[in-house]
């Protein structure tokens, strides 16, 4: 089963962005987050519309932040990518006739939505500054750059 990972991809996005010295385009975030810009496109949409990043079109334009990473929680970056299932690949549904199968899911089900509620009040407690100030940031910093002004040097 695929992974989610958008959530991860917006977190790591977000902090290179804190650091960058100006706009990010979607292809210099794409770069970063190795995927394209299209993918950055939909996955800064939740953010651009919940207000925490906004785009600038044109020449010298892409991505800004719009709130400082203090005031954005795991918890908005989880509403703003969509809320994807936390645990979904720990049940089966091989065999829905199955009575064990039922059984196994049922508890797991309800194991597994108390186990959810307990990593949303997390999410809640920890904000994208916490995660930024754990990344070295003179290096962060560099790797920003680079791929900003390569990003640039392309579009050209």
């Amino acid at each position: 089963m695929k992974t989610d990972s958008r959530m991860s991809r917006v977190l790591h996005a977000l902090i290179h962005m804190k650091h960058a010295d100006g706009p990010l385009t979607s292809e210099a975030l794409g770069e970063m987050l190795c995927t394209n810009a299209v993918v950055v496109r939909r996955l800064f949409s939740g953010l651009r519309d919940i207000g925490y990043v906004t785009s600038e079109k044109g020449h010298g334009g892409g991505w800004v932040l719009a709130e400082s990473l203090e005031n954005i929680t795991l918890l908005d970056v989880y509403r703003a990518v969509g809320e994807p299932s936390l645990f979904s690949h720990l049940v089966s549904a091989d065999h829905p006739e199955c009575l064990v199968e039922q059984a196994v899911n049922a508890h797991l089900a309800a194991t597994l939505l108390e186990a959810e509620s307990v990593l949303l009040k997390e999410f809640e407690k920890v904000t994208i500054a916490m995660l930024a100030g754990e990344v070295g940031t003179s290096a962060l910093r560099s790797k920003s750059a680079r791929v900003a002004n390569r990003s640039r040097s392309s579009a050209n």
